[in-house]
């Protein structure tokens, strides 16, 4: 059996679709094949895949309540290309925001739902996830921990010999556990959803979230975004972005 995968996000690097991605193909057997859905360039390449393949993942944010606009020519094409080879693929979704619940993604689930029905496909059902942002960090935060672990353990063996800082690993132990238990609900129904693409059925439509309770979520979604925007010039930008030099010309335009 065939799945391709397909990252929707715009990003280049770091995405939180990768992240569900990566989760979603350990749930997975057979051919596993990940593609990246950027530009209109990848559309020939990604359509070639799925020729044999038997199941299609999308993976994708949320945006405006609604599917990314550079995948809605994709999604034409694919039409297209399954009725001219007679596919019948099993489609499914994960989907992504950063608000905190994930049924703020039925939009974009109902969207994917039409587009099955108008190209003759199976429409598989999806996992929406809320929080996918903070989900996305946590990931980053176990490689820190990871590294902490190795730095600390290399610390303790020069200095002392102990190859086995227990402190340093119930730190470790204590911090995954946290991390993983952020995950749970997406880690649940993400495995549900992959029985069901090994078995070729539906999985029906379910959300989930990162969880953590609703007004902690709040503060650090703040606290994240103003740092985020510090460092990307969003807050300031009228007034620390660099301006383009302009001349007034004669007759007063520029």
């Amino acid at each position: 059996m065939k799945t391709v995968l397909i990252n929707c996000s715009p990003k280049k690097n770091f995405c939180a679709s990768s992240y569900f991605l990566f989760l979603q193909k350990v749930f997975l057997t057979g051919e596993k094949v990940t593609e990246k859905l950027r530009t209109a360039a990848d559309h020939e390449r990604i359509l070639a895949q799925l020729k044999d393949a038997q199941a299609v993942v999308f993976c994708l944010p949320l945006y405006v309540d609604g599917v990314p606009s550079h995948v809605l020519p994709f999604m034409q094409a694919m039409e297209s290309f399954c009725k001219e080879n007679d596919l019948h693929l099993n489609v499914y979704c994960i989907a992504n925001n950063g608000f905190i619940e994930g049924r703020q993604n039925e939009p974009l689930m109902q969207v994917f739902e039409n587009f099955c029905h108008r190209a003759g496909l199976m429409w598989g059902g999806g996992v929406g996830i809320g929080g996918g942002v903070m989900l996305n960090v946590t990931r980053i935060l176990f490689i820190v921990d990871i590294a902490l672990l190795v730095l600390n353990t290399i610390l303790s063996a020069v200095n002392t010999g102990n190859f086995f800082p227990k402190e340093a690993w119930i730190s470790f132990a204590e911090n995954a556990a946290l991390l993983l238990y952020f995950n749970l609900g997406v880690l649940y129904y993400l495995g549900r959803m992959g029985s069901a693409i090994r078995k070729g059925t539906s999985s029906g439509k379910k959300y989930t979230r990162i969880l953590i309770p609703s007004f902690i979520f709040i503060i650090f979604a703040d606290i994240f975004f103003i740092i985020i925007s510090l460092f990307e010039g969003g807050l300031f930008r009228g007034w620390l972005a660099r301006k383009p030099f302009e001349r007034n010309r004669v007759g007063g335009t520029k």
